[in-house]
C-alpha cells in the first residue's frame, strides 16, 4: 500500500511537471510562428490548466474505469470552485472586472445544465461524447475568435500575455512539447492505477477516488496558480483560470469516458454530485456577477466556499 500511495504522489507531480512544461513548450513554440499572444493567452494557456484533468480521463476511460474519469471531471469543478477559489478569497479578496469573464460566466452555467441533463439518466452516451467533444472544439474556435476581437486593454487578456514565455527557440519549444506529450499520458497511467488500487483496498468506489484523490490532486496547480496571480493582483487571471479550466473539464473531460467507454455511470453523479458542481457554480455567479460594475468575492464568501467543500467531503465519506 505504502509503494501505491508513494507511486501515486509520484505520478502526481510528474503530471502537473509535465503539463506545465507542455504549455510553455506550446506557447512559445506559436509565438515563435507568428501567432498573436492574444490567442495563445486564451487557447494553449487556458487549455494548460485542464491538462492533466483531460489526460487522466481518457486514461481512466481505457482503462475501464469511466466513473473515476466522470468524478475527475465533477470533482474538478467542485474543488476549483469551493476550495480554489475560496482559499485564494481567504488569502486576499478577488477583485472581477473583466469583460470576458462576464461572457464566460454563462457559458460556464450553460455546460453545466448540459452536463445536468447528459447525466440525469445514468447513462453517458457515446454521441453524448461526440457532442461533448464537438462543443470543446466549438469553444476553442470562440475563444480564437475572441482574441481578434476582445477590447482593447482588458485586464484578463493583458494578464494572459504575461505568461507567455520570451526568448525560448523554437528547438528547445518542439522539446519540451514532445516531453509533455510523453510524459503526460504515462504519468497519468501509473497515478490512475495507483489510484484504483487504493481505492479497492479502502472500499472506495471508482466515483468517490475520481471526485475526491484524484480531483484534489488535479487541482493543485489552479490553487498556486491562483494564490499567486493574486498576490501579483492578477485576479481576473485567477479566476478566468477557474471558469476556463471548469468549461475544459465538462466538454473535454466529462466527454472522454462518452467517446472511450460510454454506457452507464454511477448513480451518485447523476443524484448528488452533478447537482453539487451545478449549485456550487450558481453560488459562485451570485458571488462574483454584478451589472453596475467590478465586484469582489470577500473573505467571508471564500470562507462559505471552504465550508461547502468540507462539507461535501463529508458526506462522501460519512
Amino acid at each position: 500500500m505504502l509503494i501505491q500511495i508513494v507511486i501515486f504522489l509520484v505520478g502526481l507531480a510528474i503530471l502537473s511537471w509535465s503539463a506545465d512544461r507542455f504549455v510553455y513548450g506550446a506557447s512559445a513554440l506559436a509565438k515563435n510562428i507568428g501567432v498573436s499572444p492574444m490567442m495563445i493567452g486564451l487557447t494553449i494557456v487556458a487549455m494548460g490548466s485542464s491538462a492533466p484533468e483531460i489526460v487522466v480521463s481518457a486514461t481512466a476511460s481505457l482503462s475501464g474505469s469511466p466513473d473515476t474519469a466522470v468524478g475527475n471531471a465533477i470533482g474538478s469543478n467542485i474543488t476549483n470552485i469551493a476550495l480554489v477559489l475560496g482559499i485564494t478569497a481567504l488569502v486576499k479578496p478577488l477583485l472581477v472586472s473583466s469583460g470576458t469573464l462576464k461572457r464566460e460566466f454563462p457559458l460556464l452555467f450553460a455546460m453545466c445544465l448540459v452536463a445536468v441533463y447528459f447525466l440525469h439518466d445514468q447513462i453517458l452516451s457515446f454521441n453524448e461524447g461526440v457532442i461533448l467533444i464537438s462543443l470543446f472544439v466549438i469553444v476553442l474556435g470562440g475563444m480564437a475568435w475572441l482574441s481578434f476581437n476582445v477590447e482593447k486593454g482588458d485586464p484578463l487578456v493583458d494578464e494572459n500575455e504575461l505568461e507567455i514565455p520570451n526568448g525560448v527557440s523554437t528547438s528547445v519549444a518542439i522539446l519540451w512539447v514532445i516531453l509533455g506529450l510523453v510524459m503526460l499520458p504515462l504519468s497519468a497511467h501509473f497515478l490512475v492505477e495507483s489510484a484504483v488500487f487504493i481505492a479497492k483496498y479502502f472500499g472506495i468506489s471508482d466515483l468517490v477516488i475520481g471526485l475526491t484523490i484524484i480531483a484534489l490532486g488535479t487541482s493543485l496547480p489552479e490553487l498556486a496558480a491562483c494564490i499567486a496571480g493574486v498576490l501579483k493582483g492578477e485576479d481576473d487571471l485567477a479566476m478566468g483560470n477557474i471558469i476556463g479550466s471548469n468549461i475544459f473539464n465538462i466538454l473535454a473531460v466529462l466527454g472522454m469516458p462518452g467517446l472511450i467507454a460510454p454506457g452507464l455511470i454511477d448513480a451518485d453523479a447523476a443524484t448528488r454530485d452533478m447537482y453539487v458542481m451545478l449549485g456550487l457554480t450558481i453560488l459562485l455567479l451570485i458571488f462574483s456577477f454584478n451589472f453596475k460594475g467590478t465586484r469582489r468575492i470577500n473573505r467571508l464568501e471564500g470562507a462559505v466556499l471552504v465550508a461547502a467543500f468540507l462539507g461535501y467531503q463529508f458526506i462522501l465519506f460519512a
